[in-house]
């Protein structure tokens, strides 16, 4: 899908150059109108495009994803260390995308299946600097933190056990992600009863006293 396109063209008009960017419509325009006076030639030199990519991130039952952009090949080994060390036994698979130099799709990870499914999902994004973490016998809220302290980490997208969704924008030079679509829409407003469910929830499971 296209989001926004217009394009550079470079116009001859009385043996003058002159370049502009203008819209796709009034560019066809021009190139098709012969009512000018004095003769004008114009051609397209540059292609300014942004695209707009929705990418399906799988997650399996039991597993969770976290979603996060950095800036240093150093990330992949500190993510690693905050990861093993949060939380005893946790299991998990990274993937992050490197934005120059080689150019690849680092990984590490301690559990072979989420390790290929941080690649695989990686590699659907494909956007510099992105990292993909998939987890299981731990909950992102247990190593959240962890993550954020890492100094390359920029920001988190997601971290959920919903279906998920990436949106990436492309243009030219490369991919990034725009945000993410975590779940699904809202249907109403929680009323007294949803209130009291969900506070005997957290207390079930041990998150409030």
């Amino acid at each position: 899908m296209t989001y926004r396109r217009h394009h550079k063209i470079e116009i001859v008009y009385n043996g003058k150059r002159y370049n502009r960017v203008i819209s796709s419509i009034k560019c066809i325009r021009i190139l098709n109108d012969n009512s000018y006076p004095i003769p004008i030639r114009c051609r397209v030199v540059e292609n300014d495009a942004v695209r707009i990519h929705v990418v399906d991130v799988p997650v399996p039952e039991g597993v969770n994803v976290i979603i996060g952009q950095a800036h240093f090949i150093k990330t992949l080994e500190d993510l690693y260390e905050a990861l093993v060390t949060s939380v005893p036994g946790v299991k998990f698979g990274i993937a992050f995308c490197e934005a120059s130099q080689k150019r690849l799709i680092r990984h590490e990870g301690n559990d072979d299946e989420l390790r290929k499914l941080a690649i695989e999902a990686a590699k659907r994004i494909a956007a510099g600097h992105v990292f993909v973490i998939y987890i299981k016998d731990a909950w992102p809220i247990n190593v959240l933190n962890s993550i954020k302290n890492v100094q390359e980490v920029v920001t988190i997208f997601a971290a959920t056990a919903n279906p998920l969704q990436v949106v990436v924008a492309e243009t030219k030079q490369g991919r990034g992600v725009l945000g993410v679509i975590d779940g699904y829409t809202p249907v109403g407003v929680e009323t007294e009863n949803d209130i009291a469910e969900r506070r005997i929830f957290l207390r079930k499971i041990g998150y409030k006293k």
